[in-house]
């Protein structure tokens, strides 16, 4: 089915589609390792305490802990790429959205080609051009506003994405550094038959380490560089707002109404990614831009 649903994709949303679906596969193998990591934990814990070694049993207990810290970290990025993942979803929506524009206006223009070729004088000739200008219209502001939420929402998805990683990362490294002072209260000397190894001393400094652990944890931030963006300028039509414009009210509620279009458009097409082939649906007649509501070449360049 989810391969059956790639296959009736607008061709322009095609590529994303494919690389939001593999990502999926993908957080969900981190997932995976998440509760895997988190069973071997425990299961350390259990082999330790089954030694009868002190030493052993109270060191494997303390690092099965940070270790199923380190899980929780794995389980906790998977969550953030669900985010990153979401945000690249509205580019996709956009891109299917824009599609039946692209669609519409190649559509009048070989048209008018065909009537050139077959019947030079025929008056319909006139009736395309004048479509085709009014097509050219809904496509240049189309195209402004797909490439606007395109970069602004491929630079908010990938800041998710590389901060989310930096977070692991550092977290990660955080709790392998206090793992391996605890590994190191190990006293791993050779001893000859019938010697014994010194008494275990090492369970107040183990606690310790876990408890700096958990400190350094909590009042972690992240180190990595803010990302800058200047998509606040953007209004609601995804068209940006110059200071001191005032806004043509029709443009304005034909923009909250694009909005609503594109969601509907994307329930239609998308629908949930678990829900049942059957209620999707990838096409639409109108473009679905509130500019095909009579918006001319001059009104799209005002807008801009």
């Amino acid at each position: 089915m989810s391969s059956l649903r790639g296959m009736q994709q607008p061709e322009l949303s095609k590529k994303l589609f494919k690389l939001i679906k593999t990502e999926n596969h993908c957080i969900g193998a981190y997932e995976s390792a998440g509760r895997e990591r988190a069973s071997i934990a425990t299961q350390l814990s259990e082999w330790g305490e089954s030694t009868n070694d002190d030493a052993i049993s109270d060191i494997s207990d303390k690092l099965g802990v940070l270790m199923a810290e380190i899980a929780e970290q794995e389980d906790l990025y998977a969550q953030n790429l669900e985010d990153y993942r979401g945000v690249l979803k509205q580019i996709r929506n956009t891109e299917s959205s824009v599609q039946p524009s692209r669609d519409h206006k190649a559509k009048v223009s070989d048209e008018i080609q065909k009537l050139k070729y077959k019947e030079p004088s025929s008056t319909k000739i006139v009736q395309l051009e004048q479509e085709l200008v009014r097509a050219e219209a809904q496509s240049l502001v189309a195209e402004a506003q797909l490439t606007n939420i395109t970069r602004q929402k491929f630079k908010e998805a990938y800041d998710i994405h590389f901060a989310a990683l930096i977070e692991r990362g550092e977290k990660q490294a955080l709790l392998a550094k206090h793992a391996r002072r605890v590994l190191n209260l190990l006293d791993d000397t050779p001893i000859v038959p019938g010697d014994q190894h010194p008494t275990y001393e090492g369970t107040e400094t183990g606690r310790h380490s876990l408890n700096d652990a958990e400190d350094e944890l909590r009042a972690w931030n992240s180190t990595a560089e803010p990302i800058t963006s200047n998509a606040g300028t953007m209004a609601s039509g995804a068209i940006p707002a110059h200071p001191g414009q005032v806004a043509d009210p029709t443009f304005v509620k034909e923009a909250a109404q694009q909005k609503e279009i594109e969601e509907e458009a994307a329930r239609r097409v998308h629908g949930d990614e678990e829900q049942s082939i059957a209620t999707e649906s990838t096409t639409t007649e109108n473009p679905p831009y509130p500019v095909g509501q009579g918006v001319t070449l001059q009104d799209a360049g005002e807008a801009r």
